[in-house]
């Protein structure tokens, strides 16, 4: 038998040596976020940087929450509280409406889901004063509540997200649930959001990580340490407290900060990419 030959593609080489070249240089600055997240104090100070610190101070984790002055402990658990509930709130919200959208036809639905549309070209710094004076005259200012309850009140992309992955399901199942009696709140909870993970997978996460990362209405309306959320407290640990900027501790922080996001996608990844794909193609 003759041995088949392997044949090498000159500019397919150059290409995978290309690749490979890039993708060292975008994953480098995640390895010098790990790399200063175990270096000591000195180290960190250290010029030129080292890539790999000569030693491994894994305690670097522990002083996040063990430091009083930092409430690192409670500011995660602030972020998951806010996250949590916003993921709760907008899934249920906008699916409802999403419903009502894709499953009733009346005369002025169009021009409604037009006005919903519109909402969508508003940045949030034109509506944000108002909202901030709103939440002051209801006495919420400096809690975590003006950070979860507009979820509970719909978002205009999550919206039409979802409308359009319930327009992919046919109108018979609907129509033989109504024969055998079901009402129509029974239609969307026991048949609809059943048949709809990957698209509620896909709103989740992008509310999730959305709300994870949100630093501008923290800002707004939180001023106690206690109810900062992590991108807010990660913000002060370069406060004037610290006499030397923690780069060491603010690195492990955000190691600690993007765990969530990134076991989050693991888990979801199928069911999100799934949503994307159908929602897109209908």
């Amino acid at each position: 038998m003759n041995k088949a030959k392997v044949m090498f593609d000159p500019m397919q080489i150059i290409g995978f040596l290309i690749l490979i070249a890039i993708t060292f240089i975008m994953l480098s600055p995640l390895w010098f976020m790990v790399s200063t997240a175990l270096k000591t104090t000195k180290e960190m100070l250290t010029f030129p940087p080292t890539w790999i610190p000569k030693t491994f101070a894994f305690s670097n984790f522990k002083t996040l929450f063990t430091n009083q002055d930092l409430k690192f402990g409670q500011q995660y658990t602030n972020s998951f509280i806010v996250a949590g509930l916003s993921v709760i709130g907008t899934a249920i919200s906008s699916s409802l409406v999403a419903f009502g959208f894709s499953r009733y036809n009346t005369r002025l639905k169009s021009l409604f889901f037009m006005l919903l549309l519109s909402t969508m070209m508003l940045p949030y710094p034109a509506i944000m004063i108002p909202q901030f004076l709103l939440f002051r005259q209801l006495g919420l200012h400096d809690s975590l509540l003006p950070l979860i309850l507009p979820a509970f009140f719909g978002s205009a992309y999550m919206i039409f997200l979802l409308r359009q992955f319930f327009y992919s399901l046919p109108n018979e199942l609907f129509d033989a649930g109504r024969i055998d009696g079901c009402s129509e709140f029974r239609l969307f909870w026991n048949l609809t959001l059943p048949l709809s993970g990957p698209a509620l997978a896909t709103v989740s996460i992008f509310t999730f990580i959305w709300s994870w990362n949100d630093l501008l209405a923290p800002v707004l309306y939180l001023d106690s340490q206690e109810h900062f959320t992590l991108p807010i407290g990660m913000a002060a640990m370069l406060s004037s407290k610290f006499r030397i900027a923690p780069w060491n501790l603010l690195m492990a922080a955000s190691i600690l900060s993007v765990l969530p996001i990134i076991t989050l996608f693991t888990f979801a990844q199928k069911r999100f990419v799934e949503g994307i794909v159908l929602t897109g193609i209908k």
